[in-house]
């Protein structure tokens, strides 16, 4: 290239870049969103929104806008005649299924191998030991709403049914007696956990007494309580159907701490502020390479996250409980996607995979979203042919179908067709369409200033008071 050229392009360059920049920033700018050919207008949706019972916020605007997008995606599959089939494209889209299938698997293997105590003698060790508790009550409620009396008068009662209550008469006193929903069971509250179940006063009352032992009364805010503690032989079926689950709940606890320290699993400390991030826009933190932790296996990034946050199946609620949540949480939830792949290489390793009809069952179940989905907003491909002939007509028959059931579905006239995450990723595979975060922030401006407007004129339209209110009074009473 001769230096004139060189020069020429050199020049050339600042000139692109700026139009560029210019068309960045100018282009649509009244587009929030695009699927295919099909786009929603910032103008629309902030009129949807604002004058719909809806929260005018950016996380509702986004979510908003994103199901736009599924639900257009999908009228053009429909109008196409794409039943979305392609058995690569579903075990892709799938892979959260799959995933939580062999890991499932596998944990089952696992827990095979795990050895807790179920002897008769270790079991009431355990439920001397307060494990679990056990017991009756007789209670003896205060009227709502009484004077000190009257609590003395209730207290006096139970003290005096206390000193004629012994072990062998103290079911009968209870229906006798009680006055709550247990009596007619004789006061047997079950087996319960000794923290959480009951309130605190009642549980260390019991924890005081040894097997077979009526204590002295206990007050709660529910009345006064005559307690018995009941013993192993009275429960043992009871007791070993919620013990049992406790000690494998144990043993896996320290399978997955076992499992955890041998993978060296380290969270960083950025973890909290990036699994917010990540939260708030899962697609733009798909391919982020940010380190949130490490293990064997190597960086755990925040494209996992991305990755592993959406593919739950209550993605959003999900989304929303993650950017509300303290950040002392978050480094365990970090912790807790980073075992599912250390599981999940486990069980690779150990050869476990589904079998055909597992695969093909929930290839199925994807065909069946997509088919329940057409249905819902009517743009299944024979619904279509009905009213359009040519594919032309029938994507636009689609997009109009879709844009007024968004309309009734805002004004609260129409169910809520979900979505679910896999179907979404697909319809977002085969075809193109985005949420421009631009569009947000105005649409959520904009619907601010329609909601308040509409607001002002629902109050203006009230119809005065049928009782008029004082005028001020001064201070010499005048009016």
């Amino acid at each position: 290239m001769s230096k004139v050229s060189i020069a020429a392009f050199a020049a050339l360059v600042p000139v692109m870049a700026c139009e560029g920049l210019k068309e960045a920033m100018t282009a649509h700018v009244d587009v929030v969103a695009r699927a295919e050919s099909q786009e929603l207008t910032v103008e629309r949706l902030a009129d949807l929104m604002g004058k719909s019972p809806i929260p005018v916020s950016r996380p509702v605007a986004e979510q908003v806008a994103d199901i736009w997008v599924s639900y257009q995606l999908l009228g053009r599959a429909g109008a196409d005649g794409d039943s979305l089939v392609d058995i690569e494209l579903i075990d892709k889209v799938m892979w959260p299924v799959y995933t939580q299938s062999k890991t499932q698997k596998w944990l089952q293997m696992v827990q095979q191998t795990f050895t807790v105590d179920t002897s008769t003698a270790s079991m009431e060790a355990a439920f001397n030991e307060g494990r679990l508790l056990s017991a009756r009550h007789i209670l003896f409620q205060i009227p709502a709403g009484q004077a000190a009396t009257a609590s003395d008068s209730v207290q006096r009662k139970a003290e005096s049914v206390l000193r004629q209550t012994n072990d062998g008469n103290f079911a009968a006193m209870a229906k006798q007696y009680g006055s709550d929903g247990t009596k007619d069971q004789g006061g047997d509250l079950g087996v319960f956990p000794p923290q959480g179940a009951m309130v605190e006063e009642f549980s260390r009352a019991v924890q005081a007494l040894t097997p077979g032992e009526i204590g002295p009364l206990v007050k709660t805010q529910f009345g006064y309580h005559i307690v018995r503690r009941n013993t192993f032989a009275e429960v043992r079926d009871q007791f070993r159907m919620q013990y049992e689950p406790m000690l494998m709940q144990t043993a896996q606890s320290t399978y997955f701490a076992g499992v955890e320290q041998r993978s060296e699993v380290d969270v960083k400390p950025n973890a909290p502020k990036v699994v917010k991030e990540v939260a708030a826009d899962l697609a733009g933190h798909k391919g982020n390479r940010t380190v949130v932790a490490t293990s064997v296996l190597g960086n755990f990034t925040a494209g996992d996250v991305a990755r592993w946050v959406g593919g739950v199946s209550q993605r959003e609620q999900l989304r929303g409980n993650l950017q509300a949540a303290p950040d002392s949480m978050l480094p365990n939830f970090v912790k807790s996607l980073l075992l599912q792949e250390l599981f999940l290489k486990q069980a690779d390793s150990a050869g476990i995979t589904l079998d055909s009809n597992e695969v093909n069952s929930v290839r199925s179940a994807f065909k069946g979203l997509v088919r329940n989905s057409w249905a819902g907003l009517r743009v299944a491909p024979e619904m279509l042919a009905d009213s359009a002939k040519d594919r032309s007509e029938k994507r636009q028959l689609a997009a109009t179908r879709v844009d007024a059931y968004l309309s009734r579905l805002l004004a609260q006239q129409e169910g809520f067709v979900e979505i679910p995450p896999p179907l979404a990723e697909a319809l977002r595979e085969r075809y193109d369409g985005n949420v421009r975060e631009a569009g947000i922030v105005r649409v959520v401006e904009l619907a601010g200033r329609i909601r308040a407007s509409a607001d002002s004129a629902r109050a203006a339209a009230q119809p005065p008071s049928a009782v008029p209110l004082p005028k001020d009074t001064g201070k010499d009473g005048s009016r």
